[in-house]
């Protein structure tokens, strides 16, 4: 049994406590919460300087690019950023599963408990295997061309069955509105049965995103043309999030909307990367038009970022939004827990084992609980 204070308690559920005090037991679930520290014997007491909260949910993550760290040049914008992802097969399984382990300590040792994570192979999962973090994996459809929809689901489900036979949640997710054409789409949503909770989608990344589908031109067109992409996928949808009508998904999670505009906001949960979007666009959202109750927070991949830290991400979102302390832990924590469906993580209510973060100046996290 542990009694744990800090300056500030963040339950995340109700107000923030000034020396607050949270009862776990030695597994780590919560007990109770005091109030004040007179409630406790000082000699059972751990107190800590700086504050509490719960451990953080990374909402979005592509664990299986680690590899691809420092080899993509930072600014480039958004197409250059995806030919040069094209590399990640030029590296040895050794390298790759190094790296993946390295990240996966590196989120741990930063206060991370969960992840969404991106899959395109089978990387992963020996990693995963191990229960060292929760992950809902989201197995990523990108196909341009309707003649080759057949193999690219079935390759999909393949994947899914890799990750569900290895105990962990897994389903078939569309990449982008502008890879995915509807009848792809439409495989998509069939694919969904009672073990999917959420899909995630990458949501105007780009500024090319809606000039493809408001104006069917740019240079986003040109490399789909190029392709041999089939045409319905800007044809039929006249904004990116027309591809959400197509979708039958109970909830969604959209990620990036970096060039997403309030009128093109809907009842979904949003997922921002800042740090990822400024090493790739060079740019953030505007975080003023987002409902922050449904505003959740990843680190991308570390192809697109110098770290896997939830705590960079929101210093970030601090420098440029107004939400204050408690929501801005709320996108690191709460939120990212109920998007993904992880139902025992994200606040300190009685019974959950959210793990216990410990802030320190806002600048350095350590792991206590």
């Amino acid at each position: 049994m542990r009694f744990i204070t800090a300056d500030y308690l963040y339950p995340l559920y109700t107000n923030p406590i000034k020396q607050g005090v949270l009862q776990i037991s030695d597994s780590g679930e919560v007990i109770a919460i005091f109030e004040k520290r007179e409630e406790i014997s000082n000699n059972n007491l751990e107190i800590f300087d700086g504050i509490l909260c719960p451990g953080f949910v990374n909402s979005h993550c592509h664990l299986e690019l680690s590899h691809l760290t420092g080899h993509i040049e930072k600014g480039k914008g958004f197409l250059n950023f995806v030919g040069a992802v094209q590399k990640r097969n030029n590296f040895s399984q050794k390298k790759i599963k190094e790296a993946i382990i390295k990240a996966e300590q590196q989120m741990i040792k930063n206060g991370i408990v969960a992840v969404g994570d991106i899959c395109n192979t089978a990387d992963t999962i020996f990693q995963k295997k191990k229960g060292n973090l929760k992950y809902y994996n989201f197995i990523e459809v990108f196909g341009v061309q309707n003649k080759l929809r057949n193999q690219i689901i079935m390759r999909a489900k393949a994947l899914q069955n890799k990750f569900r036979q290895a105990e962990q949640k897994a389903t078939i997710s569309p990449h982008a509105p502008y890879s995915v054409p509807p009848k792809l789409m439409s495989d998509i949503n069939l694919s969904f049965d009672n073990k999917d909770s959420l899909i995630t989608i990458h949501m105007q990344e780009t500024h090319h995103e809606n000039k493809l589908f408001q104006n069917k031109e740019g240079v986003l067109k040109t490399w789909l043309e190029n392709k041999k992409a089939s045409p319905e996928i800007w044809s039929i949808r006249q904004r990116a999030v027309d591809v959400l009508e197509e979708l039958e998904a109970g909830k969604i999670m959209l990620v990036h909307n970096t060039f997403t505009q309030k009128e093109d906001l809907t009842d979904n949960y949003y997922c921002t990367c800042p740090n990822a979007n400024l090493y790739i666009e060079s740019t953030l959202p505007d975080y003023s038009i987002f409902d922050a109750d449904k505003l959740c927070v990843g680190t991308d991949s570390l192809a697109s970022n110098k770290c896997l830290s939830i705590l960079e991400e929101i210093l970030v979102i601090k420098e440029n939004s107004n939400f204050d302390l408690n929501t801005l832990l709320k996108i690191a924590s709460k939120n990212g827990a109920e998007a993904l469906g992880f139902a025992n993580l994200g606040t300190f209510e009685k019974g959950k084992i959210p793990g216990v973060n410990l802030i320190s100046g806002l600048k350095k996290v350590s792991v206590i609980a």
